[in-house]
């Protein structure tokens, strides 16, 4: 009886897939491969050879995501071994998602900067007050700074060697620069657009036929409650009439309300500046978070029904 033929990738289609593999730089390896044979070209494409003969899946869990569709076609001749097929699946998932892909990937992510958020509060850097004044200095005056001692940044702390209260203070003037450079652009809109009114209202005076002392004090009046408006908003924007005194608690109250706002622009993926989201997202390990919560939130269940 004729033995059935093992199916394999055709020699060309290996070629061609280790040869192009072979040419990228930044090409993970192995840390017990020598350094040597992964610089030069020749034994990278030897070593890549190798793994893709003698294991199929484990060359697509390292290089799959780097290859094209019609290159990860020549692999479903290797359908039949499940790994190899899961493999196949999730790359093709990510290179031409559904719409239900597309849900679960969301999903996915969602989730897993929530686990990155919470690792983050409880390390306590990062959503410290200090450490978001210092990301968004402006929104935390709006919020907090304005009601606190600004006195109370600049002097010492205990411990503290006096080189390092002169660089705290150093960096404390760069934030109010930033703070205030800030309340400046506000008013400078603010400003213009009181501008834009005035010059409206001088064109439909000039447009009028008659002009009567009656309706010149209605437009005085009109502008004064304009400007009045826009110097209310203007002291809400810069903190001049935001130096009432607030209980302890009012304060911490804010300070809540900066930090669920901070914790929002982080989900939202609007730290970039400050974080890789490109790692927090494709972080596999941090899908054990939500594990361990479905087994504790069942724990509890269980033992809630006893």
């Amino acid at each position: 009886m004729a033995n059935s033929a093992i199916p394999t990738i055709g020699s060309e289609a290996k070629e061609n897939i280790t040869q192009r593999l072979s040419l990228i730089d930044d090409l993970y390896f192995p840390r017990k491969v020598q350094p040597s044979a992964a610089t030069d070209s020749s034994h990278r494409k030897s070593l890549l050879a190798d793994l893709l003969s003698t294991d199929a899946a484990v060359f697509l869990e390292r290089y799959g995501s780097k290859l094209s569709v019609e290159e990860l076609s020549h692999f479903d001749v290797l359908r039949g071994d499940y790994e190899i097929n899961w493999h196949l699946n999730h790359l093709r998932s990510i290179i031409n998602p559904t719409v239900e892909d597309k849900k679960s990937r969301s999903a996915k992510i969602k989730n897993r900067r929530l686990a990155y958020m919470d690792k983050l509060m409880v390390d306590g850097h990062y959503f410290s007050e200090d450490a978001m004044r210092e990301r968004e200095p402006y929104l935390h005056h709006e919020y907090v700074g304005k009601f606190q001692d600004p006195y109370g940044r600049g002097m010492a702390r205990p411990g503290e060697r006096w080189s390092e209260t002169l660089m705290r203070r150093s960096e404390e003037a760069i934030l109010v620069e930033k703070i205030r450079s800030e309340q400046q652009m506000l008013g400078e809109e603010e400003e213009q657009e009181e501008e834009e009114e005035q010059e409206e209202e001088e064109e439909e005076e000039e447009e009028e036929e008659e002009e009567d002392e009656e309706s010149e004090t209605e437009v005085a009046m009109e502008k004064e409650t304009n400007l009045e408006v826009h110097r209310d908003h203007n002291a809400q924007l810069s903190g001049v009439e935001g130096t009432e005194n607030l209980s302890t608690e009012e304060i911490e109250e804010r300070l809540e309300q900066f930090t669920s706002v901070m914790q929002h622009k982080f989900l939202s993926g609007k730290d970039e500046q400050h974080l890789d989201y490109s790692k927090i997202d494709e972080d596999e390990t941090l899908d054990d978070h939500w594990m361990k919560e479905a087994n504790q939130d069942a724990e509890e269940k269980y033992f809630d029904d006893i």
